[in-house]
């Protein structure tokens, strides 16, 4: 969605001119406005890593200069860079991570989601968004065209729609009681930093609906991904601390669902990268894939 240029202590983030959901960012405008969107919605959680937006003018001798003179010609997110090896998924790969750098990453996110304000959401509206995206992520996982239509994928999708028509009160609970809030939208391993304080970076700042997310699905995802690289001990950490200090205990099938279909989601996402003209390393994503549909199984044997 963009193109990240990295210098010594900076990044410069310059976007693509793609069609979001909703927002057409062939158009300038729409380009700026979601530069200074990435910038305020990531300073909650990393005001001092996002430096603000510059302009990259065009002058009359053809020469392109950020902030500079001349016709702005597109609009660039600066930051400060961080140390590659203290990201968390590196950090993960080095065995690098300790159980008290896990408790600063949840004690920086406890006192996140206490200062954001619940979101007024319906229970039906909350239930739909699942329900939604589990018809795509079965119309994706289940094309022919991939091997892994042959591992008996449609048991993971099935008895996730069966909680929702058989239990809808799990997940509209959650929305009944205001546990619902405008989040990070996509809080991976890749987008945690284990500096003191830890940041997170990356939210997700081109849909606000996908934004709008229970925390405990939220940290589900992030804890999904550390299971799939091998520190499945950190979910769980992250879980526990939150819920100790949000004072909310959410039920352990509600997390199984979330875990799973979180792992539905991103087998879909993997495997339509092969979906696009000209895929780069085609070979990665069903294998992907598989691994996410595996966790996705493992999950669902928590919800009986």
């Amino acid at each position: 969605m963009a193109w990240v240029f990295l210098t010594k202590d900076r990044v410069y983030k310059l976007k693509k001119p793609v069609e979001y959901n909703h927002r057409d960012c062939h158009v300038l405008r729409d380009r700026e406005f979601l530069c200074h969107e990435e910038v305020r919605l990531n300073r909650r959680l990393a005001p001092e890593v996002y430096l603000g937006v510059a302009s990259l003018g065009l002058n009359s001798e053809g020469r392109l200069k950020i902030n500079g003179e001349g016709e702005v010609v597109d609009w660039l997110v600066v930051m400060r860079r961080l140390p590659e090896h203290l990201m968390l998924d590196v950090a993960l790969s080095q065995g690098t991570v300790t159980r008290a750098r896990a408790t600063r990453v949840a004690e920086r996110l406890s006192v996140f989601y206490q200062g954001l304000e619940p979101v007024e959401i319906s229970i039906e509206t909350y239930l739909d968004h699942f329900k939604r995206e589990l018809d795509r992520s079965r119309e994706v996982i289940a094309d022919t065209r991939f091997s892994v239509t042959r591992n008996g994928v449609a048991p993971v999708i099935n008895r996730l729609d069966r909680l929702l028509a058989e239990e809808p009160d799990l997940l509209g609970e959650r929305a009944h009681q205001g546990r619902i809030v405008e989040g990070h939208g996509d809080l991976r391993p890749e987008h945690v930093c284990l500096t003191e304080p830890p940041v997170v970076i990356d939210c997700l700042e081109f849909s606000r609906p996908l934004r709008l997310v229970d925390p405990f699905d939220e940290l589900s995802f992030l804890g999904l991904e550390c299971d799939r690289l091998g520190t499945a001990w950190i979910g769980k950490l992250l879980v526990n601390d939150c819920a100790r200090t949000l004072d909310d205990r959410p039920d352990r099938r509600l997390l199984a669902f979330y875990k799973a279909y979180r792992a539905c989601l991103r087998a879909r996402l993997s495997l339509a990268h092969l979906l696009e003209p000209d895929p780069r390393t085609p070979e990665k994503w069903e294998p992907q894939a598989r691994e996410y549909l595996a966790l996705g199984q493992q999950a669902c044997r928590e919800l009986d």
